[in-house]
């Protein structure tokens, strides 16, 4: 091997892995200067807990990436790996030929992406071909495994006849679910040659069996590390998407890793879609040593992939249980740290801004006494005024009649309103006729971008008595009089308002449960941020953080639909 080679390895100008497309928002690509910044961590981590040992000079610890696209991860360790061993190991070739034989393992994605991964990390497609600057590996895939994963389909209730590769005739399910990752198989039972998006790393009741079926009896790996596909559609494409993320770090922590770290959707802090259960495991794991929380995707990749509501990395680390230290970063400001319990007292959820929780504890303080807890007690709590989704049962299509008839109720609907007779509906009938707020299902959005400050809630207005609504607006209240209903609208334009209801708001669905923290008040009045921020006595810091992430709210839409 030639340093011409070294400097192949070490020093691309322009690094193409900084700029390769994505493939998809389920499989982004990691930038390499992020992928080092997650090294960093570990070696920060390995030094602290072995008296300032460098971790890149140990020829005996093994990496793997279960979810590689580009090959980031496993190129940035062999590259720190190549100076850590030189002493080790002085021959260059020899040491490059044991990194990339021993110590760096991968599993593919797609077929695609283990093709380039291969490229990035042997310099060539094929691990044991003429330009791979590995020389002992066997086989073209290297340590770099991939091959076509089926998914397993339960729960089918429809069947279809057709032939098998003999054209035998055989009978098949055609809407089943994959028992593993509950992708549709309407959507994912593919041609053979076709990519199924069924992920070894996940699709296995026995991770440990698996690993030793692709790397050998006696792997284990010391560092785990990735950036794992985010999401897969459960029910047809342009459907709901289930998030698959988490099911690729209970997988890695089954292997029992020193080290685990991974980039995944920020949209865990709150649970829900199948997150609840995680989120508690991770909140509830002192092993859990940081979390690096970017508001922006766009801040680490481009273009904004990686879904609304940010993304973030974390450290576990086996032996060291300990505090948790959280860094939030947001484009050109300064990051805010703070070392913190995972979960405060009285918190279904992680408390994402360090700010907010300072906050969120003197508004509990004053509500119920206790200075610890952050839970409101069960006659102050304002979510107990917001109705369900869909209140009145009429889906997000009614359109209803266009000419009001007598005793007809109003209908606010997606893009204006409809008239329906009220012997059709039969739910929530005690809100017919009382005034009410309505407010809409999904806050605005902003495409695939989190940009701050923002309104965090859709704008509200009044529903007057005798008015309903479609599935896209739920309503609050009911109350008896206009004043009570117009003093609920001047607190949701409150900038702590709506901060409190960011702080348990995991994505742009504002159901009930997002008010968790936001305690009730005295409709008798109007509400202003000035009252609010004196009643739970906060600081001047405090009231710029909350300006600085909250967005005003135009609130002279007192009487009718807000124009959005």
């Amino acid at each position: 091997m030639t340093e011409q080679v070294t400097f192949r390895l070490r020093n691309r100008n322009p690094d193409v892995l900084s700029c390769i497309s994505n493939l998809s928002n389920d499989e982004v690509f990691t930038p390499p200067e992020f992928a080092n910044q997650m090294l960093d961590l570990i070696a920060e981590a390995w030094a602290e807990d072995n008296d300032g040992d460098n971790i890149w000079t140990d020829s005996s610890l093994r990496y793997l990436d279960p979810s590689t696209k580009s090959g980031v991860f496993l190129r940035e360790i062999t590259k720190r790996l190549v100076d850590g061993l030189a002493e080790e190991i002085p021959d260059l070739e020899e040491r490059v030929d044991h990194i990339l034989t021993n110590q760096v393992f991968g599993i593919g994605i797609t077929k695609l992406t283990s093709l380039i991964a291969r490229r990035s990390l042997y310099c060539s497609k094929s691990a044991n071909g003429e330009h791979s600057i590995a020389g002992s590996l066997a086989n073209e895939a290297g340590n770099i495994w991939f091959q076509p994963t089926r998914h397993t389909w339960a729960g089918a209730t429809e069947w279809v006849l057709t032939a098998d590769a003999q054209g035998d005739q055989v009978k098949k399910t055609i809407n089943g679910k994959c028992k593993y990752c509950g992708a549709s198989e309407q959507a994912f039972e593919r041609d053979e040659g076709l990519e199924t998006h069924a992920y070894a790393f996940i699709h296995t009741d026995d991770i440990k069996a698996r690993v030793a079926e692709l790397f050998g009896d006696d792997m284990q790996f010391d560092v785990i590390i990735g950036n794992p596909p985010y999401q897969l559609n459960t029910d047809g494409f342009g459907k709901q998407a289930r998030p698959i993320y988490q099911q690729f770090v209970e997988q890695a922590k089954k292997l029992d890793p020193r080290f685990l770290s991974m980039i995944i959707p920020s949209r865990w802090f709150s649970g829900g879609m199948g997150l609840d259960e995680f989120r508690e495991a991770m909140l509830t794991d002192e092993r859990l040593r940081s979390i690096d929380d970017y508001l922006n995707g766009s801040d680490v990749f481009q273009g904004g992939m990686g879904g609304k509501g940010g993304v973030c990395y974390f450290l576990w680390d086996r032996d060291t249980p300990g505090p948790c230290s959280v860094t939030t970063h947001y484009s050109n400001q300064k990051t805010s740290s703070a070392t913190r319990p995972l979960l405060e007292e009285g918190a279904d959820v992680f408390i994402r801004f360090n700010e907010g929780v300072s906050i969120l504890k003197k508004v509990a303080a004053v509500e119920t006494g206790d200075e610890r807890s952050v839970a409101l007690p069960a006659d102050k709590r304002f979510m107990k005024l917001v109705s369900s989704i869909g209140p009145f049962g009429l889906d997000s299509t009614f359109r209803g009649r266009d000419v009001r008839r007598e005793h007809d109720l109003k209908v606010y609907r997606n893009g204006g309103v409809g008239y329906v007779a009220r012997s059709e509906i039969s739910k929530e009938m005690r809100a017919f006729d009382k005034w009410k707020v309505f407010i809409g299902r999904a806050a605005p959005g902003t495409g695939n971008k989190d940009t701050y400050p923002h309104r965090i809630i859709s704008t509200p207005f009044l529903g007057e008595p005798g008015s309903i609504s479609s599935w896209t607006y739920m309503y609050i209240g009911p109350f008896e009089s206009r004043t009570e209903a117009e003093s609920v609208l001047s607190y949701l334009s409150c900038r702590l308002t709506r901060l409190l209801i960011l702080l348990h708001k995991p994505s742009q669905d504002t159901t009930r449960k997002v008010y968790t923290f936001v305690p009730t008040q005295d409709w008798s009045k109007p509400w202003t941020d000035e009252e609010l921020y004196e009643k739970y006595g906060l600081n001047e810091d405090e009231i710029e953080f909350i300006e600085s992430i909250v967005r005003p709210m135009d609130m002279e839409l007192l009487g009718g639909m807000p124009d959005e």
